[in-house]
């Protein structure tokens, strides 16, 4: 816990970018009504927008980021940051697929739309299932490892706004409402700090095991073969 309050603690600016973003977020959330805002900003959609925002979105989808994973740790030969970024997409896609089947009571794999898709006052968004965003955790995910491993620290705003906009764009697509987006951003972004943890401790969950074990009396130790064939014979 004190690793991560140190990485929190070197990166204070963009976590507290990140935080205000959320907070306003849920401010905006708490005064407006959701389902209002999106047939408020469906109202007009410019067709250079919609170009733009349908072909953005795709750069969070699954395969597009295990793609660009793939790229970065055989192609640029950046293992590190490429082997942090997959911690970070499995964490965040484990978790999003986990709360997905409890919230809808199912056991299957989700996967998210990404087609442009108009939302009007006769169609009701509780048929979509959104809740969270996983191409906005995905983003938030990877958008945090980069911006932690980054040496030159002034480029942790404009990616953090690479990952906003990723939000915005559900938003804009109708695939996913605020609250949708806003659980999905602190998904990614736990998932991103809990990776660059691992990268940076990776011992650390083997180290406590072997703490643990020889800590254990010898009756709480595991049993071996040969005194588990004597208790079967008695």
């Amino acid at each position: 816990m004190q690793q991560k309050a140190t990485l929190v603690s070197q990166n204070k600016t963009y976590f507290f970018t990140l935080a205000s973003t959320l907070f306003l977020s849920i401010v905006f959330l708490l005064t407006k009504e959701s389902t209002g805002f999106m047939i408020f900003q469906n109202t007009s959609h410019p067709i250079l927008l919609n170009v733009f925002f349908i072909n953005y979105t795709f750069m969070s989808d699954g395969l597009f980021a295990v793609c660009g994973i793939a790229f970065i740790i055989f192609y640029l030969k950046k293992y590190p940051l490429g082997k942090t970024m997959l911690y970070a997409f499995l964490i965040s896609t484990i978790t999003v697929q986990l709360i997905k089947n409890i919230y809808n009571q199912t056991t299957t794999l989700y996967f998210e739309a990404g087609q442009y898709l108009f939302f009007t006052n006769n169609t009701s968004y509780d048929r979509f299932v959104g809740f969270p965003s996983g191409h906005t955790a995905t983003a938030f995910a990877l958008v945090t490892v980069v911006a932690l491993l980054l040496k030159n620290k002034k480029w942790q705003l404009p990616i953090l706004a690479a990952a906003i906009l990723m939000a915005y764009s559900r938003l804009y697509l109708s695939q996913n409402s605020i609250s949708d987006v806003l659980i999905g951003a602190v998904i990614g972004a736990v998932s991103g700090l809990c990776a660059v943890y691992l990268l940076r401790h990776p011992l650390s969950i083997k180290s406590a095991f072997k703490k643990w074990k020889y800590t254990l009396t010898p009756e709480e130790r595991i049993p071996s073969t040969h005194s588990l064939m004597m208790e079967l014979q008695d």
